[in-house]
């Protein structure tokens, strides 16, 4: 079972996991940030890939562990109209298993590129989600998974579409 959810939209309205599942399979996609050139790929990606999930009788949900006015930024920057949700001190990703420290070695070289995870995240846990995507069937079940330590490996909407299809 996936962990169940209440988390706020990029633009501020709570969005609840099982409301989604009562609609049908849920895409759920954690995202590193709107400042990862991967990140950016996939949400265009996922972006155009929206119309054959949402023909497939899924909706699409990404997730990010950046607040205040960064999801509604990376959301609208990218043209999306599906969901992006704040992640909100990890809770999801730490649930799901695929949030990692950053190690400190790491943390002065981001912050010296204007990456102020602390700021942006609303915490000091210097964590990140790693690349996953999952589908969650109307029953809470996981259907189908992708989780990559790489950051440059990302599920993609053909495989997703494909698990879809296999429902």
């Amino acid at each position: 079972m996936f962990p169940d959810f209440v988390l706020p939209s990029a633009e501020g309205r709570l969005v609840a996991l099982a409301e989604q599942l009562a609609r049908g399979p849920v895409v759920l996609s954690f995202f590193r940030g709107e400042w990862c050139p991967f990140c950016k790929l996939t949400l265009d990606a996922l972006s155009e890939a929206l119309p054959r999930i949402e023909a497939a009788g899924a909706s699409l949900l990404a997730l990010t562990p950046e607040t205040g006015g960064l999801p509604l930024s990376m959301k609208t920057r990218h043209g999306a109209v599906f969901e992006v949700l704040a992640d909100v001190d990890f809770g999801v990703g730490l649930s799901a298993g695929v949030v990692f420290k950053i190690p400190k070695l790491y943390r002065a070289r981001l912050d010296a590129a204007g990456l102020n995870f602390p700021q942006r995240h609303g915490n000091a846990a210097w964590c990140l989600p790693v690349p996953a995507t999952f589908i969650i069937a109307p029953d809470g079940c996981i259907a189908w998974r992708f989780v990559d330590v790489d950051f440059t490996h990302r599920a993609e909407p053909d495989g997703i579409l494909a698990a879809l299809r296999r429902m």
